[in-house]
């Protein structure tokens, strides 16, 4: 179970809309009548192109679209998954996610302070390094 929910966080990591322009698979550009390539085609369509698809379409297409939680929720929930399984690459567009989805840069900071007494504190310290990088701050 926590392999597929590693190898789960790993291609929401990959994809994000975080990017500016970035759209769905699906969604032509205004005046443009081929489809836009999503952020999950662009960095594993060529070498894994289902594993893309189910990213667009089930990851982001159904799951992060269910009512039950919150796109900010749904952010501080895998936010601390991350931390806790240590993957700093797929947490640095979590993080702007989270951010993107009204989660606070304090209330960002203050998960990672929690989560060193459960997920370990090698892992908030390599949460810290990432966040100061998405933030910006020195």
């Amino acid at each position: 179970m926590k392999q597929l929910l590693g190898n789960l966080m790993l291609s929401a990591g990959m994809m994000l809309a975080v990017l500016p322009g970035v759209v769905s698979a699906q969604t032509p550009a205004e005046g443009d009548d081929k489809p836009r390539r999503s952020r999950a085609q662009q960095l594993m369509g060529a070498t894994a192109p289902k594993l893309a698809e189910l990213t667009d379409d089930v990851l982001y297409g159904d799951i992060w679209e269910r009512p039950q939680l919150s796109k900010r929720d749904r952010s501080l929930v895998t936010v601390a998954a991350l931390i806790a399984m240590n993957q700093p690459d797929q947490l640095r567009s979590h993080l702007a996610m989270a951010r993107q989805n009204g989660v606070t840069e304090d209330e960002l900071i203050e998960t990672i302070t929690h989560l060193a007494f459960y997920a370990g504190w090698p892992n908030a310290v390599s949460a810290v390094a990432v966040a100061k990088d998405v933030f910006g701050r020195e």
